[in-house]
């Protein structure tokens, strides 16, 4: 079931180490999902217990360490080898007389490794700090250093695979948001909506199915299009209501995120105002990218851009992005706001979201898209504009 090549996650594994090194990390304890999946291909729902991957510095393949149900998962979708899977009893799930960083620490002192420099992902959704004490007590010989973007360092820069894996998802964004601008009209529901995206989405396209994206949609309309992050509800849509769709197609674990604006009927004067700004400042920006550019000028060509029409946005315009797990399709680490120097380079890949959100309403057009050798690509083909209903085109 290995989705790459098991010389690719051979390379992912030694620039990890390389990483590693550079920190003085002799153990790597993994509990980001994602960063599992990166260096082993192991995929299950089962991110809810701890489980972790060790990357040992002088050992060839990692270990992986989970729940007893689900050490199977791991031997049916991971490369490494079965003694390099090591499954703990049910009894440490969700205990209050122990802890499966218990098992880990007994694992590391069983196989020579407990006085070590350990480097643990601190910041990270499935690292509590519960687990960050269990391990302090169980190994007390050892030093711990945070790691917690190491592994998501290493995945900045993609495959050509993985942008393939990407642009299968671009394919499945562009119909679920087609299918939701074409469910969107005066008195349907919000839910029924979101159920027709959820279709959309997952059933992909005729040549490849879709994988279930990191985040839910996110449909706030009406004023609450003022925010980004609110979902949906039961309520029916109304005439005069903005909506803004964010989305995600999602192949193989790998996301490709869109969002547009539509409004039911004719919006005022106001909204079609910041909906060209928005527009000119998205295509401004992406006109502008291209490698040896920091995170930190690509935005500042949005802000000049927005500033000439009277607007500014204090938040980041954008993230990089690809392979994810709940809660986030980010690989939280390079942003496009100001401060960042990362540098731009080829299949860097980011979703690039310059939203501007006033008191009474707001408006998202975004597109995703690789770094190439000269400038950018972007991974969906879908009208950049603020979508009208019932005058919908039809593209």
């Amino acid at each position: 079931m290995l989705h790459f090549e098991l010389d690719e996650y051979q390379t992912r594994l030694q620039n990890t180490k390389s990483k590693m090194i550079d920190l003085g990390i002799e153990v790597l304890i993994v509990t980001d999902p994602a960063n599992i999946n990166y260096l082993s291909g192991y995929d299950g729902w089962s991110f809810y217990v701890h489980q972790v991957l060790m990357v040992i510095i002088d050992e060839d393949q990692p270990f992986w360490i989970g729940r007893g149900q689900d050490a199977n998962g791991a031997k049916v979708t991971a490369w490494i080898d079965e003694n390099h899977i090591i499954p703990y009893t049910d009894d440490y799930v969700q205990s209050v007389t122990k802890h499966p960083m218990d098992f880990v620490s007994n694992i590391l002192k069983e196989i020579g490794q407990s006085k070590r420099t350990i480097g643990v992902e601190m910041d990270t959704y499935y690292f509590t700090a519960k687990c960050y004490s269990k391990l302090q007590t169980g190994l007390p010989q050892s030093k711990f250093v945070d790691a917690t973007t190491l592994v998501n360092r290493v995945r900045i820069i993609k495959s050509d695979k993985e942008i393939s894996y990407m642009s299968n998802a671009a394919r499945i964004v562009e119909l679920a948001m087609q299918k939701g601008i074409d469910s969107i009209r005066e008195g349907v529901r919000e839910c029924d909506v979101v159920a027709e995206i959820y279709h959309a989405q997952i059933s992909g396209t005729d040549q490849f199915g879709g994988d279930y994206p990191a985040i839910v949609p996110l449909l706030p309309s009406g004023e609450k299009t003022s925010t980004p992050h609110l979902t949906w509800t039961d309520e029916p849509y109304k005439a005069g209501d903005p909506v803004i769709l964010e989305l995600a197609g999602c192949y193989r674990r790998y996301h490709s995120p869109l969002a547009r604006t539509v409004f039911i009927g004719e919006p005022n004067p106001k909204v079609k105002y910041l909906a060209d700004v928005v527009v000119e400042g998205l295509n401004a920006t992406l006109d502008a990218i291209k490698p040896g550019l920091t995170c930190e000028e690509v935005e500042s060509v949005w802000s000049k851009t927005i500033a000439k029409s009277g607007f500014e946005k204090e938040s980041r315009i954008g993230y990089s992005m690809g392979l994810n797990y709940p809660p986030d399709w980010g690989e939280h680490t390079a942003s496009l706001r100001q401060g960042d120097q990362t540098i731009l380079q080829p299949n860097m890949t980011f979703h690039l979201i310059p939203g501007i959100w006033l008191d009474q309403y707001g408006i998202e057009v975004s597109e995703s898209f690789r770094v190439t050798e000269t400038g950018c690509e972007v991974f969906a083909n879908f009208p950049r504009e603020l979508i009208i209903k019932p005058e919908l085109k039809i593209y």
